[in-house]
């Protein structure tokens, strides 16, 4: 006898606990080098042992930053800079990727497929990325670039 199962798709629900500790993170990874006072538009460079980051402050408020961050490559006529906008919440101690490299606003979950490929867990990739690139500045060399 045939048993019938369904073949409905779950949703996708994000873990909103995961994304926060991510997040947290990413802000504790921040804390290291960046400064609460640093004036708009000052820009840095932090050289560790994995490559350099570039840091650009846009905007600072009472309790927000909103900061630039990239990894300059040797090889950039072949790939394109790595380059997240950053929102830095220093009232809740997280640090959000705002915008990524070709998404320039992104949403929670997308359905997937969809026309782009993003993951249905795009956002939380993109913030993983940014721990990653985060990483390679926590053993470094600051050289200022104003």
């Amino acid at each position: 006898m045939a048993t019938l199962t369904s073949h409905k798709k779950l949703r996708y629900q994000p873990n909103v606990s995961e994304f926060l500790a991510l997040c947290g993170r990413n802000y504790g990874y921040m804390q290291k080098w960046l400064p609460l006072d640093i004036a708009v538009g000052q820009s840095w460079q932090l050289e560790g042992e994995f490559g350099a980051l570039l840091i650009r402050v846009l905007e600072n408020t009472k309790y927000t930053q909103l900061v630039e961050i990239s990894r300059p490559l040797k090889l950039i006529e072949f790939v394109n800079t790595p380059k997240v906008l950053v929102r830095v919440y220093h009232d809740a101690k997280l640090a959000e990727v705002l915008t990524g490299q070709q998404i320039y606003q992104l949403r929670p979950v997308y359905d997937y497929p969809n026309l782009r490929m993003y993951h249905r867990d795009e956002k939380y990739q993109v913030n993983a990325f940014l721990g990653e690139l985060l990483k390679i500045g926590c053993q470094q060399r600051l050289v200022c670039q104003s």
